[in-house]
């Protein structure tokens, strides 16, 4: 019996793409689930933050921080699931393990138990600007392989993200 020949797509460059995953190259595909891999890691992390200062939340304003924060905390996890998953489409894995998350996470951790209100809320607001930075890099990373697909959901996480970071410098910088 004939081999079934392997139909492969033009891109806009004119090339060919492979037929593994998707129709990305092994290395788009690596690539790519390995930038997927860091932002999950990321993402992790600043939700675990999140919810940390949303527990350990005290002070005047205590109520609105603590629903605020729980808000951004239930955004931030949303996505985890949509980043998983969109790696491994693609062919690719992702975290396994919360060590998994400990070795490619690039946000800070912060176990201090001192922190006013205010501090928690101004490292939220550099961390939120810091992942929209890495989305972004994220996001020319995927554009290079054309995978459309994932640029546009990260252009909506780069959105929420920036979001968060004003919600919190206008709190940060009226206080």
């Amino acid at each position: 019996m004939p081999q079934k020949e392997q139909i492969q797509t033009p891109t806009k460059t004119g090339s060919k793409r492979s037929p593994t995953a998707l129709g990305f190259s092994e290395h788009a595909v690596s690539e790519i689930s390995e930038t997927l891999r860091h932002l999950l890691a990321d993402v992790f992390s600043l939700y675990m933050k999140t919810k940390s200062f949303h527990w350990h939340m005290t002070g005047r304003h205590f109520r609105d921080y603590h629903l605020l924060l729980d808000e951004q905390a239930a955004q931030i996890y949303a996505i985890t699931d949509d980043i998983a998953e969109r790696a491994r489409k693609l062919g690719g894995t992702s975290l396994r393990s919360i060590g998994d998350v400990a070795r490619h996470q690039r946000l800070r951790d912060n176990d201090r138990g001192d922190l006013t209100a205010r501090e928690m809320l101004t490292e939220l607001r550099e961390d939120n600007s810091l992942l929209a930075n890495l989305l972004r890099d994220a996001h020319e990373v995927c554009e290079k392989h054309d995978d459309v697909a994932t640029t546009s959901m990260i252009e909506v996480w780069i959105d929420q993200a920036e979001r968060r970071a004003w919600f919190l410098r206008e709190i940060v910088e009226q206080s």
